[in-house]
């Protein structure tokens, strides 16, 4: 796992990542009311906003960790499909993903913080 200076995480496999909010975001939204992604099916930069996420007391943008085509908004989170978007609060770092993308180039990803890097960053 890969995290960004913005609180999202990427894993990857092969090509295709997913990606979703760091619990310490997910901590400090507080509880998340919905999740709005309407790009998939498209090819995004890295750093480009992918979606949004609204909590009780803010919204907050989601933004690409490397540039890459949306492939998928988790069905269990989708307000068309599960409409959970609690799951992120459940478990932001495993089920409550939002997105899987076919990443451009896998090697963006060395460009991004390990965990210690990250846990660095939020102190």
């Amino acid at each position: 796992m890969k995290y960004t200076k913005d609180h999202e995480w990427i894993t990857i496999d092969g090509d295709v990542a997913t990606v979703g909010i760091t619990n310490f975001a997910q901590g400090e939204l507080g509880e998340i009311v919905y999740v709005d992604v309407d790009t998939v099916g498209e090819s995004l930069e890295e750093g480009d906003v992918f979606g949004t996420v609204e909590a009780v007391k803010t919204t907050s943008d989601l933004f690409l960790p490397v540039a890459g085509e949306i492939l998928e908004f988790n069905p269990e989170i989708s307000e068309d499909d599960g409409d959970n978007p609690a799951i992120i609060n459940e478990d932001a770092e495993g089920k409550g993903w939002i997105i899987k993308m076919k990443v451009s180039n896998t090697g963006d990803i060395d460009n991004l913080m390990s965990k210690e890097d990250y846990e660095k960053l939020i102190g």
